[in-house]
């Protein structure tokens, strides 16, 4: 990888991303990597979605947990969405032990091909549980699949630290997203086209097939990160990382800018899940899951629409001009206004447009801002706090306030909104502070490593 003067051409946004895939060899491979990964995921978001919204909780679990529930006077399918959610929280906090050992003990070019195979692994099951009606499929599948998104997805972002530098990801976060907002476009059009056709189980052949080429690209651009760690004069991550299975834990609690970006993560999932459980609702007006698989779908193609034109047009220009604040500020304030909105008038077309707004900015802005700040911190807390933070926390924030809304939900929908409002000052505040928080890292990263480099790109070996 080499810097190169800006082209005449460069001045226009699809000029601007020729040059950048002429300029850096490795975002092709990346680009490929996040398309497949999110196409995969997409595929089967639906499925899963679906069956959360499911009236039937036959269908989602198995009998003898209904039967326990029902002896004590409890009608499960009146708790499912908060069941899963809480299950999902558990799952999470008992794998982040695992994933810190893994990552912990063995080098990157072990763990990171490891974590996407057992995915496959589990998904090949899925497939025969999915062909054999397996009762009970229904959750598990719903917790896998939170599960697989929030790893699989943050281990991509901390591998994408690796490979470029804070400079470079500042010219190319934008372009990744996109190429993954594309794939995340397909990912529904795949389910919507064929749910009915070959049937929800058979989709999961589908993205199995994306995840292994996803294996692919992770083997193709090793080369590029052990560059850039030599460049910066970095420890490789050839080699075991070492240290705590729970140092994500630790980091977060002492640092300042990881407990903002915790924060930050638990008031944003905080406005998504209230809205996620209004979206619900109105599904449960939908006759068989298929319905409600398409409905899911159309969702996200309109959101996944919206985040690649804001990817491509508007995330690179932003984040080199102005930096990370606007990419923060300006979804966590347009939230609070369609919260404001919503307050007065929760109707449901207002809902599905607000969950667009929400989604979209989250994908297209936040995300891209936040992941260009794990460029310029230390490999553990790139590895095992991101990935508390993606993780532990991120779901954490989704069983608090899937019980909130439950809560919240008996006394109106304008009231889910009101109290929203408050999560959204919450999230705008937090914001605040991982800005004033980042601005603090060059002083901190240059007392580091007072002999590194200047940002650049490092030639591949």
């Amino acid at each position: 990888m080499t810097d190169q003067a800006p082209r005449a051409a460069s001045g226009r946004p699809l000029a601007r991303f020729r040059d950048a895939l002429g300029d850096s060899p490795p975002l092709w491979w990346a680009l490929l990597y996040f398309f497949c990964l999110l196409c995969g995921y997409y595929v089967l978001r639906p499925v899963r979605d679906a069956m959360g919204a499911s009236a039937d909780a036959s269908a989602v679990f198995p009998g003898f947990l209904l039967d326990w529930a029902a002896a004590r006077g409890i009608a499960l399918g009146d708790f499912t969405l908060q069941v899963l959610f809480t299950s999902t929280f558990f799952v999470m906090l008992l794998l982040q032990p695992l994933y810190g050992a893994l990552v912990s003990r063995f080098p990157r070019r072990v763990f990171l091909p490891v974590v996407y195979l057992l995915f496959i692994a589990c998904l090949l099951w899925f497939w025969w549980a999915f062909d054999r009606d397996l009762p009970g499929r229904g959750a598990l599948f719903f917790v896998w699949v939170a599960v697989f998104n929030l790893f699989a997805v943050s281990v991509f972002w901390s591998y994408m630290a690796d490979v470029f530098d804070n400079d470079n990801a500042k010219k190319v976060y934008g372009y990744i997203g996109a190429g993954g907002t594309i794939g995340a476009l397909l990912g529904p059009t795949i389910t919507r086209l064929l749910v009915e056709r070959i049937g929800e189980g058979n989709l999961l052949l589908v993205s199995a097939g994306l995840l292994m080429m996803c294996v692919v690209c992770i083997l193709r651009l090793r080369r590029w990160a052990i560059a850039r760690e030599r460049l910066h004069r970095e420890r490789s991550g050839e080699e075991a990382m070492g240290g705590s299975v729970l140092a994500g834990l630790r980091l977060v609690l002492h640092d300042p800018l990881l407990r903002a970006l915790a924060l930050l993560m638990f008031f944003g999932v905080g406005v998504g899940t209230l809205l996620y459980n209004e979206q619900a609702a109105i599904a449960r007006q939908l006759v068989g899951d298929a319905s409600r698989t398409a409905f899911y779908a159309r969702l996200d193609q309109y959101i996944n629409l919206l985040t690649v034109l804001v990817q491509v047009f508007l995330t690179r220009w932003l984040l080199r001009r102005f930096g990370i604040a606007p990419l923060l500020l300006v979804p966590a304030i347009a939230i609070l206004v369609g919260f404001s909105v919503l307050a007065a008038s929760p109707l449901p077309m207002l809902i599905w447009v607000v969950q667009v707004m929400t989604r979209a900015s989250e994908f297209s802005l936040a995300k891209p801002a936040r992941e260009t700040i794990y460029t310029r911190v230390d490999r553990e807390s790139r590895y095992k706090a991101k990935a508390f933070i993606d993780t532990a926390v991120y779901r954490g924030g989704d069983v608090t306030f899937v019980w909130v809304h439950k809560a919240l939900a008996t006394l109106g929908s304008s009231v889910v909104f009101l109290a929203g409002i408050g999560i959204a000052l919450g999230m705008t505040f937090s914001a605040w502070r991982v800005i004033r928080g980042e601005r603090r890292l060059p002083q901190q990263a240059a007392a580091g490593r007072p002999d590194a480099p200047e940002p650049g790109h490092g030639k591949p070996s």
